[in-house]
C-alpha cells in the first residue's frame, strides 16, 4: 500500500461537500454504456417477433398463455426456509445462488411438454446480455439447458411447480422475473410485474460457492447472527461495545445493492467475492468516492453523529441509500468494521469484526514503530512520529482464494477505515489470514500492511546531539499483543491471535520474519544490550473523576547500586495513540540498592486531566529513564483507560412476539458539572427498531429516566441496549438481556 496517511479529520467543524461525478458519454469508444446500476431497469418487449409483422402479430389464443406466477415468497414458504433468508423483512424472494428454488407457473391450460415451449427468463441492470450473465433463460427440460438449471418438480392440471437452480458464479443482485413463450411467430412474455422479483445472494451453505463455510456453528455465527460484539479499550482492560448489525432490517439489503452501484461496479463483477469485498472497502468510507461513512478523530462532531454514539448499522446504511449518497457522517475504526459486517452478511459473505490491540500504523514503510529518546532518555514527541493504535478493528470474511496459491483462502482480513492508499484509493484487502501468519506477504492485496499491524517493533532510540539515532531498546511483543474478536454463538470472546502469529520467539516466528523480509519488509537487527535494571507500570482500575496513583516497579537485577533518572510522562490520547494534551510530567531520582525492588508512585489528580480528556478516556504513561552507572535506558509504557458511569435498561412487560412491552432507561450525573446536549439511543436486534431521545442538559446528581413502548417482531434471545453521548462524555452504556416468546 502506498505510505499515504489519512488526516486525522478530513475537515473539523465543517459540512462534508458531495462532488457529483462528471459522467462522460460512451459514445465513441463503446457501443453501448457499461452496465453497472442494479436500480436501472431495461427494457423487455412483451412480444419478441420471429419475422417482420407490419400489422403486428395475429391472435395467439391457441397457444399456451400464463395467468399467474408465484415465486413463494412468504416466510413461511418453502424457498425462504430452505435459503436461511426467512429473516429478511421483505416483500420479495430472497434466495442463495448454488441452490435450487420453486416457482408456481399457472397457465391457460395444462401444459404438454412435448408441444409446449416455455422459459423462465431472469434479466438484471439496464442492458441485459446472456455473454454478461446479466440475461438468463431457464428452460424446464434437460434437453435446454443454460447457465442456470430448471426442472419440472410437479405438473397438476395447469399449475407447473419448476425448480431452478442459479450457477454458483452468478451475479448477486436483484433480478426481475418473465415467462416467455415460444410460438411461431415469436416469444410472448409476462408483463412486467415487480411483485416477481427475485434477489440472489452468496450462499456460504453450498460446497459449490466460494464462500462456502462447512462449520455449522460458525455459520450460524457469522451470516445469521444480528448481534455484535465489538472489543475495545487496553489489552488489559479490555471493554466491550454491542451492536446491531441488523442485515435482515427492512431496505438494508437494497441499501448494500445501492453501495455497489454508487462505485459504478460492472454488474458482471459482482459474482466475484473478490472484487465485491474490494470495491465495498473502498466504498465504505468517503475519502476518494463520496462513500458511506466520513471519518473524524478531531472530538469535533458539530456536523453530525459522534462515532461513540452509534449503536448500529441500520440507521446509518439507511441514510446512506435515502439521500442519494451523500456520506453520513462520523465513524471510527469500529463504526467502519460494523458497517462493512453488515454489509458482508447481507449479502450472504461469513463475516466478523475482529480488534487488534496495540496495533501499529507506521510512517515510514518498515516493520519498526520509532521512538525518539534525548541523551537522558526524556521523549521526544516532536520527532517520534509513529502511532500505535491502543486498539484497531478490521473486518475477516470468508471465501475461496483461487487466485492465491492452496492453503491461502478461508478468513481474509478487509478494513474500510481509511488508513493507507491501495491501487490508489482508501481501502485495504481481501488479504489471506494464513499468508500473513506464514510470511508470504507478497499476495494480493495489501498483506505486506496487515503484517505490520501485528508484528512490528517498537525500537527506542536515543538521539545523540550530532542527530545520530542509537538503538537503546528493542521491544518485539508489544504490537499485536491480542487479537479478539467474539466466539461462536455465545457473548464471550475468542481470542485468534496464533492464527496471525506464531509464538512471540519461536522459532517459527523467525522463519515468517526472515520470509517477510525476503518480500521487502525492514526489521530491527540490532540487539542493544539489556539493562540490569528494569521499570514495569501497574496495571489500575480507574473511574472518570476520581484521583488516583500510577505505581512504578523499579527491579535493580545486579550486585552493585543503580541510581536512575527518570521521566514520567502522563498524556491523554486518542485511541489511535495520537497524544492530546500532557496531564502529567515528573522527574523522580530513583536509588536502588544491590538486587533491590523499589515502588515509586506519581498521584494523577482529577482536576489535571478531566478538561483535556477526550472520547476514548485513555491517558498514556511513559517512564523512561537513563542509569547513572551504566548509562543504559529504561523504558515502560501503559495505557490506562479510565472507566465511564453506566446506564441502566430494563425491559418490562410479556415478552411475546407483538405484545407491547416497555424499556426504561436510567442516568445519574455522578458529576461536579452539568451535562448539555446529551444525546440517549436505544435499539434491539429483531425486538426493538432504533429509537433517539435528546436531553438539553442534565444537572450534576440529577436522574433521568426515558421510556419506550415497543412490540417484539420476532422470537429468540437478544440484548437491549442504550448508549448516552454528550462532548463532555462519551460512549456510556448500558444493556439487559431479552429472551421473546412465540
Amino acid at each position: 500500500m502506498a505510505d499515504q496517511v489519512a488526516p486525522e479529520n478530513p475537515t473539523p467543524a465543517a459540512a462534508p461537500t458531495v462532488r457529483p461525478k462528471q459522467r462522460v458519454s460512451h459514445r465513441g469508444r463503446s457501443a453501448g454504456g457499461r452496465a453497472s446500476s442494479n436500480q436501472q431497469e431495461g427494457k423487455v418487449e412483451e412480444f419478441e417477433p420471429f419475422m417482420l409483422m407490419p400489422r403486428g402479430p395475429p391472435p395467439l389464443t391457441e397457444y399456451l398463455d400464463i395467468f399467474d406466477v408465484d415465486v413463494l415468497k412468504q416466510p413461511n414458504e418453502v424457498n425462504k426456509q430452505a435459503h436461511h433468508t426467512h429473516l429478511y423483512s421483505s416483500n420479495f424472494l430472497i434466495v442463495r445462488r448454488a441452490q435450487e428454488f420453486q416457482i408456481k407457473i399457472t397457465f391457460n391450460r395444462p401444459y404438454k411438454p412435448a408441444e409446449d415451449k416455455f422459459a423462465v427468463e431472469f434479466v438484471i441492470g439496464p442492458v441485459p446480455q446472456y455473454s454478461k450473465g446479466t440475461y438468463i433463460p431457464v428452460f424446464p427440460t434437460a434437453k435446454r439447458q443454460s447457465v442456470w438449471s430448471g426442472r419440472v418438480i410437479e405438473s397438476s392440471e395447469n399449475v407447473v411447480t419448476m425448480g431452478i437452480t442459479p450457477s454458483a458464479e452468478c451475479i448477486v443482485g436483484k433480478y426481475m422475473t418473465y415467462i416467455g413463450v415460444e410460438t411461431p411467430y415469436g416469444i410472448r412474455r409476462t408483463r412486467r410485474d415487480p411483485n416477481t422479483d427475485i434477489y440472489i445472494l452468496f450462499n456460504p451453505w453450498s460446497p459449490a460457492d466460494p464462500v462456502f463455510l462447512d462449520d455449522v456453528e460458525e455459520r450460524e455465527e457469522c451470516v445469521m447472527n444480528e448481534l455484535g460484539i465489538i472489543y475495545h479499550g487496553a489489552y488489559d482492560d479490555v471493554s466491550e461495545r454491542a451492536w446491531n448489525y441488523g442485515q435482515f432490517e427492512f431496505g438494508v439489503l437494497d441499501a448494500c445493492l445501492f453501495v455497489m452501484d454508487k462505485a459504478d461496479m460492472p454488474l458482471s463483477n459482482r459474482g466475484d467475492v473478490v472484487k465485491v469485498t474490494r470495491v465495498a472497502s473502498a466504498m465504505l468510507n468517503s475519502r476518494d468516492d463520496d462513500g458511506v461513512l466520513v471519518g473524524n478523530w478531531s472530538g469535533d462532531y458539530m456536523y453530525g453523529v459522534p462515532p461513540t454514539s452509534w449503536t448500529g448499522s441500520v440507521e446509518i446504511l439507511l441514510d446512506y441509500a435515502n439521500s442519494s449518497g451523500t456520506p453520513v457522517c462520523y465513524a471510527q475504526c469500529w463504526v467502519y468494521a460494523a458497517v462493512f459486517n453488515t454489509f458482508l452478511r447481507c449479502l450472504g459473505i461469513p463475516s466478523r469484526v475482529v480488534t487488534n490491540f496495540f496495533s501499529a500504523h507506521d510512517n515510514d514503510g518498515n516493520l519498526k514503530m520509532d521512538i525518539i529518546l534525548d541523551e537522558n532518555g526524556k521523549l521526544d514527541r516532536n520527532r517520534t512520529k509513529d502511532s500505535i493504535w491502543n486498539y484497531h478493528c478490521w473486518n475477516e470474511c470468508y471465501m475461496a482464494r483461487p487466485d492465491l496459491p492452496s492453503g491461502f483462502g478461508g478468513w481474509q482480513v478487509v478494513d474500510a477505515t481509511p488508513q493507507e492508499t491501495s491501487d490508489g484509493m482508501f481501502r485495504c484487502g481481501p488479504a489471506s489470514v494464513a499468508a500473513i501468519k506464514h510470511g508470504q506477504i507478497c499476495y494480493p492485496f495489501d498483506a505486506p500492511f496487515v503484517f505490520a499491524e501485528v508484528n512490528s517493533d517498537v525500537v527506542f532510540y536515543r538521539r545523540r546531539k550530532d542527530g545520530i539515532l542509537e538503538v537503546v531498546k528493542v521491544n518485539q511483543t508489544h504490537v499485536g499483543r491480542m487479537v479478539l474478536t467474539k466466539a461462536v454463538l455465545h457473548s464471550g470472546r475468542r481470542d485468534i491471535t496464533n492464527q496471525y502469529k506464531f509464538p512471540e520467539g519461536s522459532p517459527e516466528e523467525r522463519r515468517v520474519l526472515e520470509k517477510a523480509e525476503e518480500f521487502g519488509c525492514q526489521r530491527e537487527k540490532s540487539s542493544p544490550a539489556l539493562s540490569d535494571v528494569d521499570v514495569e507500570i501497574h496495571s489500575l482500575d480507574v473511574n472518570v473523576g476520581e484521583n488516583f496513583d500510577v505505581t512504578l516497579q523499579f527491579t535493580n537485577r545486579s550486585d552493585q547500586r543503580r541510581t536512575a533518572d527518570v521521566y514520567i510522562t502522563g498524556t491523554v490520547v486518542y485511541y489511535t495513540g495520537v497524544p492530546s494534551g500532557e496531564v502529567v510530567f515528573k522527574t523522580p531520582k530513583v536509588k536502588l540498592e544491590a538486587m533491590q525492588s523499589k515502588e515509586e508512585k506519581v498521584l494523577v489528580r482529577s482536576e489535571d486531566y478531566m478538561n483535556k480528556l477526550v472520547e476514548q478516556r485513555n491517558i498514556h504513561f511513559i517512564a523512561t529513564g537513563k542509569i547513572k552507572e551504566t548509562g543504559q535506558i529504561i523504558t515502560a509504557m501503559k495505557v490506562i483507560a479510565m472507566h465511564h458511569p453506566k446506564l441502566t435498561v430494563k425491559v418490562t412487560g410479556s415478552p411475546r412476539v407483538s405484545e407491547e412491552m416497555y424499556v426504561s432507561v436510567e442516568f445519574t450525573n455522578p458529576f461536579k458539572f452539568s451535562l448539555e446536549n446529551v444525546d440517549l439511543r436505544v435499539e434491539g436486534p429483531g425486538v426493538l427498531p432504533f429509537k433517539y431521545k435528546q436531553y438539553s442538559v442534565i444537572a450534576p446528581g440529577t436522574s433521568i429516566t426515558w421510556t419506550e413502548a415497543f412490540s417484539p417482531r420476532r422470537a429468540g434471545s437478544t440484548k437491549v441496549f442504550a448508549k448516552l453521548d454528550c462532548a463532555a462524555l462519551r460512549q456510556v452504556y448500558g444493556e439487559t438481556e431479552l429472551t421473546v416468546q412465540e
